[in-house]
């Protein structure tokens, strides 16, 4: 199942179970894990891009190594909200790994997230090499986390 509408992929998971957040680039994708609760997204790796089944390979092997319940795909809208070419390389790429896995897809804003990832890493006082390692999956944390804190708040009950 891959949908757009949060509530829906989070009815799909398995609860007490870790999410995958992926911020999908043309070279790379950076991977990001949460904990069992769903509260803390943790940077991983950063995957080399080479074809779509070697990528899907690797992410297949970590989302069974890791026991995952869902995956969380950062999706790249223009500034102005709409999808250009990217948000479609994205969505095919959702497509093409949906039919490998039955693992439910969702996708998350990413817009920006490269942004707050470099700077987090510049206030951290990274080095240069250092933040080109590290970038991809800093900014699937980001795309990750988001998605969590609104789980969160579909989650939450009121007091």
């Amino acid at each position: 199942m891959i949908t757009d509408d949060i509530a829906l992929f989070l009815t799909e998971t398995r609860p007490f179970a870790a999410l995958i957040g992926l911020d999908l680039g043309t070279k790379t994708i950076g991977v990001a894990i949460s904990d069992l609760t769903r509260t803390v997204a943790t940077p991983q790796e950063t995957i080399r891009r080479t074809k779509f089944g070697k990528d899907a390979e690797a992410l297949l092997a970590i989302i069974k190594d890791r026991s995952i319940a869902g995956i969380v795909l950062g999706l790249p809208f223009n500034m102005d909200g709409s999808e250009g070419p990217r948000c479609q390389s994205t969505r095919a790429f959702a497509r093409n790994l949906g039919r490998l896995t039955d693992l439910p897809i969702t996708f998350w804003d990413e817009r920006l997230s490269t942004v707050a990832a470099e700077r987090a890493l510049l206030e951290a006082d990274t080095s240069r090499k250092r933040r080109a390692e590290v970038i991809d999956h800093v900014a699937a944390s980001y795309i990750l986390q988001g998605a969590l804190d609104r789980i969160g708040n579909l989650t939450r009950r009121p007091s």
